[in-house]
């Protein structure tokens, strides 16, 4: 599959730039939208990556920053991608608004590192075992919108693995994750296999922290760590919580979450441990 380009990120990149255009041109929120006519609160949306920007309304901020004609069509050119939709809008009804952007995020990340305490990531299930945890919900859905929810699942999961550059993926699972039944004997072998045979490939590295190791520092919960191919575009942190997630960029925070995934991959059986472990968690199942 080929290389895709996300509005979401970027619609992160151009806020980015306008803010930093802005701060470097000594001007204030407030000056902005008066030149812009818009209100200071748009203004601040637009630099917090909330909302996609008309065009018109980039250009007439642009005129205020002072910038050469060719960067200035450059960041038009890019407010105009990140207006255009990702493929998920038409399935948009099946995916949580609160998740839509971590879907375009993914599809561009250059690395993921991720811990896991529950479940399988969502990129490394197998069909019978994201059905299984989609049946786990609370209030179950109707046959049809559980089957859009699957496809959507397995489109991510092709969009991510699928890429001619695949990213570089570091998962750390709770060994929880691997023994807990989902869907029954014979879906949870096959989930765990599909476990074995993707960390056997180049681009993912799969790690168990097993329950010998104790109390850890990420008790609370899980969290993915994005890295993109561009240096300007930040490191991004994605917490997820039920019916909600955040998204954690200020540097400080991110390197505390680095130095966490850093403290749980030490803590975790090697690559070779953990494919003996899975494969023979598969053979007792």
């Amino acid at each position: 599959m080929s290389a895709q380009r996300s509005p979401s990120v970027r619609r992160r990149r151009l806020a980015a730039e306008l803010q930093r255009l802005r701060k470097s041109a000594g001007l204030t929120r407030d000056q902005v939208a008066e030149h812009a006519g818009c209100s200071p609160v748009t203004v601040t949306r637009i630099e917090a990556a909330t909302t996609a920007p008309a065009v018109a309304l980039v250009a007439m901020m642009l005129d205020l920053y002072g910038i050469t004609p060719e960067r200035r069509e450059a960041l038009l050119q890019l407010a105009r991608d990140a207006r255009k939709r990702g493929w998920w809008y038409k399935q948009s009804e099946a995916i949580p608004e609160w998740f839509q952007s971590y879907v375009g995020l993914e599809e561009e990340a250059a690395t993921f590192r991720e811990y896991q305490p529950e479940f399988v990531p969502g990129v490394l299930q197998t069909e019978g075992y994201a059905r299984a945890v989609l049946t786990s919900a609370p209030v179950p859905h109707a046959e049809e919108e559980l089957e859009r929810r699957l496809a959507i699942r397995m489109e991510r999961q092709e969009r991510v693995l699928a890429r001619q550059d695949p990213p570089r993926m570091h998962f750390v699972l709770n060994e929880a994750v691997i023994r807990r039944p989902a869907g029954g004997p014979a879906p949870m072998r096959e989930q765990l296999r599909r476990l074995v045979e993707l960390s056997e490939t180049e681009h993912v590295t799969l790690q168990v922290l097993p329950f010998a190791a104790g109390l850890h520092p990420a008790m609370d919960g899980g969290f993915t760590l994005l890295r993109f191919p561009k240096p300007s575009d930040p490191e991004t942190v994605y917490v997820e919580y039920w019916q909600g997630s955040v998204y954690l960029e200020d540097q400080s925070e991110v390197d505390a979450y680095v130095l966490l995934f850093d403290s749980l991959q030490a803590r975790a059986l090697g690559p070779d441990e953990t494919r003996s472990l899975i494969a023979q968690v598969a053979r007792e199942m």
